[in-house]
């Protein structure tokens, strides 16, 4: 079977990004076996450039590029010195956008900017970056394939903001918590089911920090053992100080509650003021400190919050890992249901956005027979 061939665009180059760029190099000859498709990088960008070449990019190059730590654009023929990410919609054509570049979470930019130009030009968007989710859902909602609802808000008929009946499809899923299928489970799995109550550990940093220091080391201390070991931030704010979390809380709750709901929305509260001794005294008495994303059935709301909260030792989010993050469902008909996934690096999150480019070619399919 000859494979269905979808160009692709790829907008930064940090961790998550070079790490689909391996996996599709890796499993190109699985991924035509198994799907019948052939994923061709037309075009990448990163700060300061990108590279281009409408028959593909050689993915083994770019890979040994990056490792060398050489910016793509000073490649021969194919780099092009201070290309900006929003060139590639033009230049590489794209049937999808890999959206990866830093998070922003003041303005979102410049990946909102790019992610509304691909969606009105009719480019389907599988995002890593949160901000634009977090900042914009409903807008980049009306823009998409999510626009058309679900259940009794479904409407069939649905056209575009920017027009076309059979709308751009957008895929979040490695925004909240990498690979884990928070959104998936929420308004698949549970489909049906009236969720009552969520609990969710979100950001890995906080949850190794807060971890380390029930070993006794201070908050200062975890936080540059984290640091030196690349799972904090050189300026750690947005973790530490849960607006991480608060972000991925955001999506989960327009992504999967159905509420309309903005970062304003959440109550947050981080873990710096937090010592090793009140950590320790909360485990000795059989409780662990987790920073706990809670969405909460309130009448007809969710109230929204992240905060250190003591949990017992038996929760399922007092069991996981320091490398884990989880998330815990309650319904009345599914009396819980938890999922946890390890994070240790890069893969789970670039894992995350092939599965949703893989679930988009599906969708695709499925409409078409």
């Amino acid at each position: 079977m000859t494979p269905t061939t979808y160009r692709i665009a790829l907008a930064g180059l940090g961790n998550v990004g070079s790490t689909v760029l391996a996996i599709l190099h890796r499993e190109a000859q699985s991924l035509r076996k198994r799907y019948g498709v052939q994923f061709l990088v037309t075009g990448v960008a990163e700060l300061g450039g990108g590279a281009l070449d409408s028959n593909g990019l050689d993915l083994g190059l770019l890979l040994e590029t990056l490792q060398a730590k050489r910016p793509v654009a000073d490649l021969p023929r194919i780099g092009r010195p201070g290309m900006v990410a929003i060139e590639l919609l033009e230049q590489a054509k794209p049937d999808m956008l890999l959206e990866a570049t830093p998070v922003n979470l003041e303005h979102g930019q410049p990946g909102l900017g790019l992610v509304q130009a691909a969606l009105q030009r009719n480019i389907h968007c599988i995002l890593a970056n949160k901000g634009p989710a977090a900042l914009a859902f409903q807008e980049l909602a009306s823009m998409s394939d999510w626009g058309a609802g679900w259940g009794s808000d479904f409407n069939p008929d649905f056209v575009s903001v920017t027009g076309y009946k059979r709308p751009p499809k957008l895929r979040f899923n490695a925004c909240v918590a990498g690979a884990l299928p928070t959104t998936t489970i929420g308004s698949r799995d549970l489909a049906g089911c009236r969720v009552q109550r969520m609990e969710a550990v979100f950001n890995g940093t906080t949850q190794y920090i807060l971890r380390a220091m029930e070993d006794g080391q201070s908050y200062a201390e975890a936080l540059a053992d984290a640091q030196r070991r690349g799972i904090a931030e050189t300026d750690p704010s947005l973790d530490v100080d849960g607006w991480d979390a608060a972000a991925k809380l955001v999506i989960a709750a327009n992504a999967v509650l159905g509420q309309a709901t903005q970062l304003s929305d959440v109550e947050v509260q981080g873990i710096r003021t937090l010592s090793n001794a009140t950590v320790q005294q909360e485990l000795a008495s059989g409780q662990r400190i987790v920073l706990v994303c809670l969405a909460e059935l309130n009448g007809k709301r969710y109230q929204l919050s992240v905060k250190p909260i003591p949990l017992p030792l038996d929760h399922p989010l007092c069991r996981i890992t320091p490398d884990e993050m989880a998330v815990v469902y309650y319904t009345q008909d599914v009396e819980r249901l938890s999922i946890a996934s390890s994070e240790p690096g890069p893969e789970p999150a670039a894992a995350a956005m092939i599965r949703d480019m893989l679930d988009i070619i599906r969708s695709d399919f499925e409409r078409n027979t």
